[in-house]
């Protein structure tokens, strides 16, 4: 993770109801915590997201893409794993991979964030990719985690 700091978009800068409607629609719940509280189930610590069964848990400084990540790892997993988890969603590559490329798509319904900013966030925090760039991986080198999302009905129409 690059510094903190960095010009990243923050849920304080988008509607947190539409982020919340977003999270619904895939059977998960929106929760902010105040903004000097420690972030339940945060893997990274503050601000970033955290996640506790189907609860992704946030405050006005976290990070849009580090919210949409932390949702799509409870997304891409079935019902009686995401129940049991607790900070730490995966140690699959293919689920990791999944949960990148969804986060990036699902940013592309989020009002005040799309696609384009989200993988350049991605960049700016630290996401590493073998073609040197989010854009790059989710255009050219994404098929495996496509087919992976599609096979399970998990892309949006």
């Amino acid at each position: 993770m690059k510094d903190a700091a960095a010009d990243v978009l923050r849920l304080r800068d988008i509607a947190f109801a539409d982020a919340a409607a977003l999270l619904a629609g895939h059977g998960l719940r929106l929760e902010t915590v105040a903004d000097d509280a420690p972030i339940p189930g945060s893997y990274w610590g503050e601000p970033e997201a955290g996640i506790i069964a189907g609860t992704v848990y946030v405050r006005g400084d976290t990070p849009v893409h580090s919210m949409l990540h932390e949702a799509c790892h409870l997304i891409v997993l079935p019902p009686k794993r995401r129940a049991a988890v607790h900070t730490d969603a995966t140690d699959s590559v293919a689920e990791e991979d999944a949960t990148c490329y969804l986060q990036i798509v699902l940013a592309g319904r989020l009002p005040g964030v799309g696609s384009p900013r989200l993988m350049a966030d991605m960049d700016t925090w630290g996401y590493t990719y073998r073609l040197g760039s989010t854009r790059a991986w989710f255009e050219q080198d994404a098929d495996e985690a496509r087919a992976w999302l599609a096979e399970r009905g998990l892309l949006p129409a």
